[in-house]
């Protein structure tokens, strides 16, 4: 292996361990000497590749979410619907929590009130899904009665907000978070008999959205 590649091979490993040690001990127990540790490496390594503790935790909330974009994005883009966005949110929730994938959010979203270079590092993360989830929305909104009178854009945040709220809600009141995501699918259902109407149908609907904007 040459030394580039060994270098980058290192690189991944302390993000790797920094990901892990966050999730599995919280950042109060995240050290250079932890996060060496679950990467096994030598904790010089950590300021040699990124300076500080701070900037390689920053790193790794980039590499995470990444990752975890770029392993949805296919799922993402097959959805048509927005019962199907929720159903797939759902599943991701899911999926993510059994991974640790929450934990290690929760722990991000905690360090960056306190430690201010997370922060940038965290909403660059978020971003990342709220860019993907505002492509579903411009999609699935295109032929819905609701897309000329909803900002996608704003929508996209709305929901990356709602997801990462019900991710840490659910950690103190799993029922009440279950019933969260069953009251969204409800409302899914409801946009969903908006775009089964006939274009008779339609058109009053969209003259009534209009009439209720004005007013």
């Amino acid at each position: 292996m040459t030394g580039s590649a060994a270098g980058a091979d290192t690189r991944t490993k302390l993000l790797e361990g920094a990901l892990r040690t966050l999730a599995e001990q919280g950042i109060a127990k995240t050290s250079a000497r932890s996060v060496a540790a679950s990467a096994g490496v030598n904790q010089a390594l950590v300021f040699y590749h990124f300076g500080s503790v701070d900037e390689l935790l920053a790193a790794a909330c980039r590499h995470g979410a990444e990752q975890r974009v770029a392993r949805h994005r296919d799922r993402l883009a097959a959805v048509t619907t927005l019962a199907e966005l929720l159903k797939c949110g759902r599943e991701l929730h899911e999926e993510e929590q059994a991974g640790g994938h929450v934990a290690f959010l929760a722990q991000v979203l905690a360090g960056a009130q306190t430690q201010p270079r997370l922060a940038p590092a965290t909403a660059a993360g978020l971003d990342l899904w709220t860019a993907e989830i505002e492509k579903v929305l411009v999609r699935v909104l295109a032929d819905s009665p609701l897309g000329e009178f909803t900002d996608p854009v704003g929508l996209a945040r709305a929901v990356t907000g709602a997801f990462v709220g019900l991710e840490l809600y659910e950690g103190v009141d799993p029922a009440g978070a279950g019933r969260a995501f069953d009251a969204l699918e409800q409302l899914a259902g409801l946009a969903g008999v908006l775009d089964e109407l006939g274009p008779v149908a339609r058109r009053a609907v969209r003259h009534r959205l209009r009439r209720t904007g004005r007013a």
